[in-house]
């Protein structure tokens, strides 16, 4: 009793901080006109899924962990395995949205406005649902997924009081490649690119900048920073890939071997583990995704404490590590007053036309030595051209 009772607490505290998280995503972007982008419906989407996921499965699922009988019935046992399937699915495609996103946004940083419309975001939230409707209620309903090709929980020898996910295993390799291993190897990709143009952007911008100031004293303050920023980019890149991989790994080379051997009959303990690993995922996803974000960050102080004399600071740009990184793209516009101490800050001054010359984009750097965060006060500022490939 008292084992049961703690794992109840524990799933139950589990769902409630993804619900609350998920709510607070949400709420966040809908009292924030500056978090209204393109961008961010994406965030948006991913923090919908997990809340749906952490209202119309977890329940269910603590509920069977606590009972280790299922109450409801068969047709709605399916509907909750259904629910759970595509929910999830659908989770893990946003994720994978979101780094395709953030891999355009610092690959093509000018063409990006034009690469990524409304219309382009919308086809690809209606892909993601239609792909996590594909794999769940459509074969799961149509017993596509079962050895036998019956419905499942239906046969005459199934317990009314067992709710049980039964997979063959041509169903296990589509929905585990498809779903997982694909996007994971995609994820892998994009963010290894991502990390890798910005470390080179950040040790051209280095360069450029001690050429431009031989001094090592107005010089070290620029290089601290861009250090500073680049490891950060590095954590950051790290944390959402290890989360992920942390998560969903254990549970989909578990569900692929269950299902390639044919098991009907998962063992409990083991596949609840790796389960709820998975499921807390969802869990992170407002942390890693919403909460390094310094505009997000700012909206939840507001939300949370009430800080009505926070500013939200109006068109300052992310770091030159940061772009496109988890903080959105370049503006157009800044505001030099919000920006503290040294900074090196990436401008596209093609105010959204291209431009061309010899196959590259021309960007202009603008580097704030000697810790002033004021251009009037600075005698001269130094720019830099920078040349990006498209």
């Amino acid at each position: 009793m008292l084992s049961r009772v703690a794992i109840g607490i524990t799933l139950s505290v589990l769902t409630l901080i993804t619900v609350c998280g998920n709510v607070l995503v949400c709420l966040a972007v809908f009292v924030t006109r500056r978090l209204r982008s393109v961008t961010n419906c994406f965030v948006v989407s991913l923090a919908i899924t997990d809340l749906l996921l952490g209202i119309l499965v977890l329940p269910f699922s603590a509920l069977v962990q606590v009972m280790d009988d299922w109450p409801l019935g068969a047709h709605f046992c399916n509907v909750y395995i259904s629910l759970d399937v595509m929910l999830s699915t659908a989770s893990i495609l946003n994720l994978l949205a979101i780094s395709i996103d953030r891999y355009f946004a610092v690959t093509a940083p000018l063409r990006y406005p034009t690469m990524v419309l409304r219309w382009h975001v919308a086809v690809s939230l209606a892909a993601i649902w239609l792909v996590s409707i594909g794999v769940s209620f459509v074969p799961i309903h149509l017993g596509w997924n079962t050895v036998d090709q019956t419905v499942q929980n239906h046969g005459d020898d199934d317990p009314t009081t067992d709710c049980r996910f039964e997979v063959n295993p041509t169903y296990v390799l589509v929905d585990a490649f498809a779903t997982f291993y694909l996007p994971l190897v995609a994820m892998c990709w994009t963010y290894y690119r991502v990390f890798r143009i910005a470390r080179a952007q950040a040790k051209r911008i280095l360069s450029r900048y001690r050429a431009s100031s031989p001094s090592a004293t107005s010089s070290l303050p620029g290089v601290t920073a861009l250090a500073l920023r680049e490891h950060k980019a590095t954590v950051r890149l790290a944390v959402v890939l290890g989360a992920f991989v942390v998560c969903w790994f254990p549970y989909f080379t578990f569900f692929t071997v269950m299902g390639i051997r044919k098991v009907t009959d998962f063992p409990k303990t083991l596949y609840s583990v790796v389960l709820w690993l998975g499921y807390a995922n969802s869990a992170l996803n407002p942390m890693l995704y919403a909460a390094l974000n310094r505009d997000f960050r700012t909206a939840y102080a507001r939300l949370l404490c009430g800080w009505r004399g926070v500013k939200t600071p109006t068109g300052t740009p992310p770091a030159a590590l940061e772009v496109g990184l988890l903080n959105g793209h370049t503006p157009a516009r800044t505001n030099p007053e919000l920006l503290p101490g040294p900074y090196v800050m990436l401008q596209d001054m093609s105010k959204g036309r291209k431009e061309r010359n010899n196959g590259t984009s021309s960007i202009t750097v603008t580097v704030f030595p000697n810790g002033h965060n004021r251009p009037s006060r600075i005698p001269e500022r130094t720019k830099l051209l920078l040349n990006m490939k498209n």
